[in-house]
């Protein structure tokens, strides 16, 4: 893991002492690694400043160690009557601000490490939002696809009959992420609510909206991410409108992402999934991919059975297909690691002047740091995809008033989020000297509301 953590020497011996330890004793968690090194070193100047105070506070030796980490199994039954088991887990990283909040992904590559790595990235990007929110996640190796809805509702039955015991409204919040729709939402809210004999809406988010969900939470991702890369391409003298945009996905966030930069003027000429990716020349149809993605579960290959014109590019080697097309916006809504250096490179060729992460560190270290040298603009994971999770903390508040607000309410309410945190982000990049480097602006706007709330309540 030397490649995470140990190659790096900062002008902090104290920052450097607490990278060295982070790699010492996490030495199989690559993506925990990779996440806390992008985040402390940024934190360099910040660190300086208050060196003896944060050392004497062992603040920074608790902000990359977890609160609690929960693993468990998870026995169900699948349609052949067969006992299968999967691992969960559930990582309450830092509750200073307000209840542990953060999704469950089901997906078979789920491991402590990815576990870990989202967990340490919510909390940054909790607190950006300004709301009273911890930061945890959680999830399963369970892998939904090709399962019947059964399997998934026996499977979301018996995590949940495990999950309870950790979890409440005032207590730790969790919601959807990748494999993780409404449909598991519902599956574990039911087996909730049965367990405990209550009513309880505010424990989950991502809900229906017949038993407690918010209008607008299946779009704040997406529609957050488009907000905050408008303010940031207004800031550097740009703006969306005539830009070509290509996403990497086609799930939730992809979508959403999609249908918001259509309606400011941008011209989105590809989407993914883990195949491949189509190429529409003339412009994603996007009620096709809806249709693909969200009634069919589809490839996305077969967005070609309606519009023959467009291409198909399957993935081949270690470059996606989707990042080997021109554009002047780059919308990873995919996975992390999704773009590596190699591919960085064939983007920044192509004319790339803007990425935004929609997906958890979907950019290697590396590839942040060859766009950054290349002057292409960066909106990092923890601030522009921060818009899901700041809508989940407005459905709860909804939860506890007993109360709806309108799609328009909601969305207003979003945007106004997502402007200060590129605000608070623009502002602390520069009064550290970063410049329009966002991923640095990003990761120290959270972290100094983290560590005033951490040094307020002792050491705990």
């Amino acid at each position: 893991m030397s490649n995470c953590t140990l190659d790096v020497s900062t002008k902090s011996a104290y920052l450097n002492d607490i990278l060295n330890l982070t790699a010492a004793k996490n030495p199989n968690e690559p993506e925990f690694l990779q996440a806390v090194k992008e985040v402390l070193t940024s934190l360099e100047p910040v660190v300086l400043k208050h060196e003896n105070e944060y050392k004497a506070l062992a603040l920074l030796e608790r902000v990359t160690e977890p609160e609690r980490i929960i693993s468990f199994r998870v026995p169900w039954i699948d349609d052949k009557g067969q006992a299968r088991v999967n691992r969960g887990f559930r990582v309450q990283f830092n509750g200073a601000l307000g209840p542990y909040k953060g999704g469950l992904r089901f997906h078979p590559t789920v491991n402590q490490s990815i576990m870990k790595f989202l967990a340490f990235e919510q909390i940054f990007k909790n607190a950006l939002t300004g709301l009273p929110i911890g930061g945890g996640k959680g999830g399963s190796d369970f892998d939904p696809k090709g399962k019947s809805d059964n399997e998934i509702m026996r499977f979301c039955q018996s995590f949940m009959t495990e999950l309870q015991k950790h979890i409440g409204q005032d207590v730790d919040v969790p919601a959807g992420d990748i494999g993780v729709g409404a449909r598991e939402i519902g599956y574990l809210f039911g087996q909730y609510r049965r367990i405990k004999n209550n009513y309880e809406a505010g424990v989950l988010t991502g809900k229906g909206l017949d038993y407690g969900g918010s209008l607008a939470r299946k779009e704040a991702t997406g529609y957050g991410l488009i907000y905050f890369m408008r303010e940031m391409l207004k800031a550097n003298n740009m703006d969306l409108n005539g830009k070509t945009v290509i996403i990497s996905g086609s799930g939730n966030v992809a979508i959403y992402a999609c249908e918001k930069a259509q309606t400011y003027g941008a011209k989105v000429v590809a989407m993914s999934d883990s195949n491949g990716c189509v190429y529409d020349k003339d412009g994603i149809k996007l009620d096709i991919v809806k249709e693909l993605k969200e009634e069919k579960r589809a490839r996305i290959k077969e967005y070609l059975n309606y519009v023959p014109t467009a291409e198909y590019k399957e993935n081949n080697g270690d470059i996606p297909a989707v990042y080997t097309i021109k554009a002047d916006v780059i919308l990873p809504c995919a996975t992390q690691n999704d773009i590596n250096l190699s591919a960085a490179k064939v983007l920044v060729e192509n004319g790339a002047k803007a990425v935004g992460e929609g997906a958890n560190m979907p950019c290697t270290n590396e590839a942040v740091e060859y766009f950054l040298k290349n002057n292409v603009l960066v909106a990092p994971g923890k601030a522009a995809n921060a818009g899901g999770v700041a809508t989940s903390a407005l459905e709860m508040c909804q939860n506890s008033m007993r109360y709806f607000w309108s799609f328009d309410e909601v969305d207003k309410k979003l945007d106004g989020i997502m402007t200060n945190i590129f605000n608070n982000a623009r502002k602390a990049a520069e009064e550290y000297g970063y410049g329009n480097n966002y991923v640095a602006g990003a990761n120290i706007a959270g972290f100094r509301r983290i560590a005033k709330a951490m040094k307020s309540q002792g050491l705990i």
